[in-house]
């Protein structure tokens, strides 16, 4: 069957979404299709020019200007923002958008990332409506780091629901701009999907020496909200007035964050009958259910695994860039009808099309293959008079058999614990003065065999280098 596509035409590729995940992979296509064959889209819901989301905490404490987090305009695509997506017609192979128009694909990219989880509190909805109340706010794109800045100042009282990396991050940023900030957090400590309790206990006195008053095993049960001052909102408008917590005592608040964790964005792969799981499943070519539809970022789950951080989505994007450049003309499928030597349609299993035509990903080695990452998380909690680097990696809960060592100094705010299992570094916790931290990840990332030298070696400010 003939595509009807002229022979010299140029692949189009669509990417919805513009964020990192998406502004990285048309960075990398414009770099690796050097010869112009590929044509990019790319439809960004932002109306603002993407960025670097791991900084937006630095924008709302004020170190930066929102342009300084800007990521570089990917060459040679064609950007559509502030505009949303809205359905994927499969046949003839188009996006739908809001504004009515329809962009034609030859492949499809959905890196749509992911929403924050709004939590069932009493309150935060009206009856018969979906707006917040004034003040209430999450903690996720641009507009909502500039709505809060353009909130807070000083005295004002802040309550961060959740303490998670994002939740200490707004609450670290909402201090340093003179707020009254109270975090409250439902888990037994702060950042429990990457700390153990002692790294947790450091990191709590740090952000209470920031002027942050925490609270762990703290369930929030509502909101309590007040009419808006001013008159300017219509009648039914309300405004936060305070945080009701499980116990019956309220929280006073002018603002609420909330960052009770994100949830990814598939709502448009399902509507357009992709399989989706947890996110959107794709194999080792990012490759979803329908041959010529991808996915990365936030949103893709891969062999099981939802990253949701910027390391794996930058990695993802790298690996399907040199699959888009490199594909021959037979793998294309053009309005859902197969290009002579395109595979045919099948099931998906799992991991991936297992139909001839488009064998297994872990079965074919002879092209870009994406295999997984292994993801650092980073923060750096800015501060005057002592400011608290954090590194966790890897798997920092200790098997039956592994060698555990473990150093902690309170007077200096330390606290280092990194997981041997043979002659490999498997994971690790690093607060404090994090000289060591290049050399340690580095080895992690590599899985390279550690030195000779003795363990405790590992800890010291070298690294073991």
């Amino acid at each position: 069957m003939r595509s009807n596509r002229e022979p010299d035409s140029r692949h189009r590729v669509v990417i919805v979404g513009g964020g990192m995940a998406g502004t990285r992979l048309a960075q990398q296509l414009a770099a690796t299709a050097a010869d112009g064959g590929v044509e990019v889209t790319v439809i960004g819901e932002e109306p603002h020019p993407a960025y670097n989301r791991v900084l937006l905490a630095e924008v709302l404490a004020g170190r930066y200007a929102p342009e300084v987090i800007a990521l570089p305009a990917p060459a040679a695509a064609r950007r559509l923002g502030g505009v949303r997506a809205v359905r994927i017609d499969r046949d003839p192979g188009e996006v739908v958008c809001d504004d009515g128009r329809r962009v034609p694909y030859d492949s499809l990219v959905l890196a749509t990332g992911s929403n924050p989880v709004l939590p069932p509190l009493r309150g935060l909805f009206a009856p018969r409506g979906h707006e917040l109340p004034d003040g209430v706010h999450a903690f996720r794109t641009m507009d909502d780091c500039l709505a809060l800045a353009a909130a807070v100042r000083p005295g004002v009282r802040a309550v961060v629901i959740g303490g998670g990396l994002l939740g200490v991050s707004a609450a670290r940023a909402l201090a340093q701009r003179g707020a009254q900030v109270v975090l409250a957090h439902q888990g037994e400590h702060l950042m429990e999907r990457q700390l153990d309790a002692g790294a947790a206990e450091v990191l709590r006195r740090h952000v209470e020496t920031l002027g942050v008053e925490v609270h762990t095993e703290c369930r929030v049960r509502g909101l309590r909200t007040r009419p808006p001052e001013g008159g300017g909102k219509p009648a039914g408008g309300r405004a936060v007035s305070a945080v009701e917590l499980a116990d019956g005592y309220a929280l006073e608040a002018d603002l609420v964050v909330l960052a009770c964790g994100v949830r990814p964005r598939v709502g448009l792969a399902r509507a357009a009958g992709l399989e989706v799981a947890r996110g959107v499943l794709v194999d080792d070519e990012l490759r979803t259910s329908d041959p010529r539809v991808f996915a990365i970022g936030d949103c893709a789950e891969h062999d099981g695994v939802l990253y949701g951080l910027a390391g794996p989505a930058q990695d993802q994007a790298d690996v399907l860039a040199r699959v888009l450049a490199t594909a021959p003309a037979s793998h294309l499928v053009v309005g859902n009808r197969a290009v002579e030597g395109a595979p045919p349609s099948g099931s998906w299993g799992r991991h991936g099309w297992a139909q001839p035509g488009h064998r297994a990903a872990h079965g074919d080695e002879t092209g870009p293959r994406y295999t997984g990452s292994r993801a650092l998380t980073r923060l750096t909690l800015a501060a005057a008079h002592s400011p608290l680097d954090l590194a966790a990696f890897g798997e920092t809960t200790p098997a039956p058999g592994d060698d555990v060592v473990h150093l902690a100094d309170a007077t200096r705010n330390a606290y280092r614990k990194v997981v041997v299992r043979g002659d490999r570094l498997v994971g690790g916790i690093l607060l404090g003065d994090l000289g060591s931290v290049g050399a340690l990840a580095r080895t992690w990332e590599g899985d390279e065999p550690l030195p000779s030298a003795p363990l405790l070696h590992l800890l010291t400010n070298d690294g073991g280098s």
